[in-house]
């Protein structure tokens, strides 16, 4: 079948994974979804509360989306509407994941609305499977900047908020693009510096120096241009739990960026006494440790993004404009990377080309002629 042809039918997916990449790519390429069997057999069948937050947020962001799940929660058929945006929005994210679950979220489609976004979203700021706020605003938002979307992107951490109560608060203001450039992104550079920020939160700000000294313990036998600045949070902006933890971002001399984060898990030291296993993240030196190894472990798989941003970057090119092939070189892929490749090839009907990198480095590059989206809204002139 053509694949115009089959525009018109629901794409079908069976259970919950890559939740977010499949409402995203429907809502911008305009393309019905049915999901069913979502963890039927769980204790508790059906959506999460932050996946229905999810959906909550593209609600807010759409005009005209048809959203329907059955009385179990475990179908969801999804009819997208228009992006529109708009300021003063506001989201309360469940504490079960972090902000940035969302922000990413916000930032597949936010550059296609119709008006600028501006967002304000309260949760966990730091902790938790995503990335931390502060690899957001680090390595997320400057790797955009290579899509044209930089003027006006703004970012602002109001407060800051550990698990498991969170009450942090984040501001994000998207603009809008009217064509995604093709980029080529193919060298990544030594690495010449890095950067990082640990933060602490109702707890002693003592840790965060501690985390500091244990972070650059490590790096410093690499290279001696390492800079991780504290950022105690006083008062009324530290949120509802105490927390600590670290963010580090390395950068080439090719501008490319490898982020890596820890935070601690002060529930489970409370829970456990005093933890004493090799991965336990009890102590600031734990965390500053563990971030600082992550971190080696990113820059060692070569590649121009690290493995936490494949998939962003993956997707920008699909929808680049169709004037020239864009290519981006990739170490090992992530299982949301590999997944992406195949939602865009079901929702934009882009295959990308994989040829193996010469040489022992172990990257691929993968190169398309994108799907040349075009945001109809913003004025050319």
């Amino acid at each position: 079948v053509p694949f115009h042809a089959a525009m018109s039918k629901p794409l079908r997916y069976n259970g919950s994974n890559f939740f977010r990449q499949r409402l995203c790519l429907a809502t911008v390429s305009g393309r019905s979804v049915v999901i069913t069997n979502i963890r039927p057999n769980d204790e508790e069948p059906g959506l999460r509360d932050y996946e229905a937050s999810f959906l909550r947020l593209l609600d807010k962001l759409c005009d005209g989306a048809d959203i329907s799940i059955d009385e179990t929660g475990t179908m969801l058929r999804y009819t997208p509407g228009q992006i529109i945006g708009g300021s003063n929005l506001a989201h309360n994210c469940p504490p079960s994941r972090n902000v940035t679950y969302f922000l990413e979220g916000l930032l597949l489609i936010a550059p296609l609305a119709k008006q600028p976004v501006s967002i304000r979203l309260r949760g966990v700021t730091n902790g938790g499977p995503d990335p931390s706020c502060d690899t957001f605003r680090t390595a997320t938002l400057p790797l955009l900047a290579k899509f044209g979307l930089s003027d006006e992107l703004v970012f602002k951490i109001v407060k800051r908020g550990a698990l498991p109560l969170g009450g942090g608060e984040v501001v994000l203001n998207c603009p809008i693009l009217r064509v995604i450039q093709p980029v080529e992104l193919l060298d990544e550079g030594k690495v010449k510096r890095v950067r990082g920020v640990a933060f602490t939160a109702r707890v002693s700000p003592q840790f965060a120096a501690r985390m500091v000294d244990a972070a650059r313990g490590i790096l410093n036998d690499f290279l001696p241009d390492v800079w991780i600045y504290t950022d105690p949070a006083k008062g009324g902006t530290s949120g509802d739990s105490p927390g600590y933890g670290v963010s580090l971002v390395a950068e080439t001399i090719t501008r490319s960026l490898k982020s890596a984060d820890a935070c601690a898990k002060i529930d489970d030291i409370e829970a456990s006494g005093r933890g004493n296993q090799e991965d336990d993240l009890g102590t600031p030196e734990a965390v500053g440790t563990a971030a600082a190894k992550r971190l080696l472990a990113e820059i060692d798989l070569d590649g121009v993004v690290d493995t936490t941003h494949q998939a962003i970057v993956l997707y920008f090119l699909s929808l680049a404009e169709e004037i020239k092939p864009a290519r981006v070189r990739l170490s090992k892929l992530s299982p949301s990377a590999a997944q992406m490749l195949r939602h865009i090839k079901d929702f934009l009907g882009v295959a990308f080309q994989v040829r193996e990198d010469h040489g022992d480095t172990g990257t691929v590059v993968f190169s398309c002629l994108g799907a040349g989206l075009k945001n109809t809204s913003r004025r050319t002139f």
